[in-house]
Parts: C-alpha cells; sequence; structure tokens
C-alpha cells in the first residue's frame, strides 16, 4: 500500500505524476493519491481581491490564513480544478479514478482550532475565527471499499471538524495519518524541489537521508518554509507505523517511479551515518 501526496505548488507535473499513478495500478500496486493546489489558489484568491495570507506559529510552521471567502476560493480550486483536472488525467490513462474531499463521508475529522497563536514583527498575537484543524480521524472503511472495487481515490482537503464544519488542513499531515489508517508502508510526499536541502536553494546541496531522530534538528537547521510541515508529517507518518517517508520532486519525468527508486529524501527509522 502507497499513500502519495502531490503538492500543488508552481512546477508540479501533474501529467507525469498521473503517468506513474496509471503505471504503478497496472503492476497491480494499492495506491491513494492525495494533493494540493497552494499555487493556482493563489492566484485565483488574487484575481477576486482576496489576497492570501500567511502566518507563521511560534515554533516556525507556516500555515494560510482560512476565513470563510477563503475557504471558498480554497474549495473552488482545491475540490474543483484541481481534483477534477487529476481524475480526469487518470480516466483518460484507463484509471477508474474518484475525487473526493475530506469532508465527502466524513472521510477526514478533526478538531477544529478555536484560536492560533501566530508571531508578527516579533510580537505573538492570537487569531480568532481562523477556519483550520488537523486530521484525527480517517473513515478507513470508505477508502477500503472504494480500493476494493477497483477505484483509485484522489483526495484532497478541506477536512471537517467534529462540529461539521469544513476547515483547511495541512494536506501533508493528512496525508501521513492517512498513510498510517491504511497501514500503508510508504509515503511520498511529493513538491517542486528535489528534497530537504541542507543550503536552500542550492539543490546539490540535497540531505539524501534522514532517521527519524534526526527530524526535529533537520527541521530547525536546514530546512525552511513549508519544507518543516513536511519533516512534520513524515515523523507523524512514521510514529504511526510506516516503514519510510521519501521526500521527492514531482517536476520532470517519472516523479513518482524516481521516489520510490529511492530518489530524493529517505526518511526513515534506520540509523544512517550522513547526519549522525
Amino acid at each position: 500500500m502507497i499513500v502519495i501526496k502531490v503538492g500543488g505548488s508552481e512546477g508540479v507535473n501533474l501529467d507525469a505524476v498521473c503517468a506513474d499513478v496509471a503505471e504503478l495500478v497496472g503492476r497491480g500496486e494499492r495506491l491513494v493519491l492525495v494533493h494540493g493546489g497552494s499555487y493556482l489558489t493563489n492566484e485565483v484568491a488574487t484575481a477576486l481581491g482576496h489576497p492570501p495570507q500567511f502566518i507563521t506559529s511560534p515554533s516556525g510552521y507556516t500555515s494560510r490564513l482560512t476565513d470563510r471567502r477563503t475557504l471558498e476560493i480554497f474549495e473552488m480550486v482545491y475540490c474543483g480544478q484541481v481534483n477534477k483536472g487529476i481524475v480526469e488525467r487518470l480516466q483518460a490513462r484507463g484509471i477508474n479514478a474518484i475525487g473526493l474531499a475530506g469532508i465527502d463521508g466524513k472521510l477526514w475529522q478533526g478538531p477544529r482550532k478555536e484560536a492560533i497563536r501566530a508571531v508578527e514583527n516579533g510580537k505573538t498575537l492570537v487569531i480568532r475565527d481562523n477556519l483550520t484543524g488537523k486530521v484525527e480521524e480517517v473513515n478507513v472503511d470508505l477508502l477500503n471499499s472504494l480500493l476494493d472495487a477497483g477505484y483509485v481515490p484522489v483526495l484532497t482537503p478541506p477536512a471537517l471538524s467534529y462540529k461539521g464544519e469544513a476547515m483547511n488542513v495541512d494536506g501533508d499531515r493528512a496525508a501521513a495519518m492517512t498513510a498510517n489508517a491504511l497501514q500503508a508502508a510508504t509515503l511520498l510526499i511529493l513538491s517542486n524541489v528535489p528534497g530537504v536541502l541542507r543550503d536552500f536553494p542550492d539543490e546539490a546541496s540535497l540531505i539524501r537521508r534522514i532517521d527519524v531522530s534526526e527530524i526535529e534538528m533537520v527541521a530547525q537547521e536546514y530546512a525552511q518554509g513549508r519544507m518543516r510541515i513536511k519533516l512534520l508529517g513524515a515523523q507523524e507518518a512514521l510514529a504511526g507505523g510506516v516503514e519510510q517517508v521519501v521526500i521527492g520532486d514531482a517536476r520532470g519525468d517519472n516523479p513518482i517511479l524516481r521516489a520510490l527508486a529511492g530518489e530524493g529524501t529517505i526518511v526513515s527509522g534506520q540509523q544512517v551515518p550522513e547526519l549522525a
């Protein structure tokens, strides 16, 4: 079982991602695809006169500030254009994909954050009415019923709060929870960089292996921007029983096959010498 998370950054090659999914399904592989759509969402939000705002938590994690209008735009892009675009690509390749948001069938559920803290100009602020949360429960029965019937689930935020509200959640962490729930052996987290870089943005500084015990150190010393969230997702996946996580590159040809071959940053529970 493989769970694949493909980001929504500029440069991601969705055609190549879908070609690899078709290749793996043709070999009999069981998989779930989770996707983002941040770059296109930013463009659409700006064009609609509601440009994106981002906040940084006291622990250094960056996230989207999500009010009701932002969530509506988010749903329009993630659940509409991006999700159905991926489903169309897979159907064209003979793969019977089905697109679902986390709110569908209570696929992803968890608590909404009633208040969050953000750091701005050195000051810590408390922000309320922010429609964000995290995934704690995955509807495994729904996913397994789809997989058993021969469908390839294509999943995207938002998730559903325990109070029945749509809420923005981080896709990498949602993918990690999905991998744990499905007892997947491998989680791939693909974006528009080759992996974790020791000296961002120098792609020659790729860190090829990270032990689970080194994740927090690497996140603090090397990871930039959203890469910290990806490492957190990797940490949560490994803690939940996933054997290995590969943070890889969704640009170019064969992004999934390359990641499965070990191209990228491999994060596992085995001690490795590179950062020891």
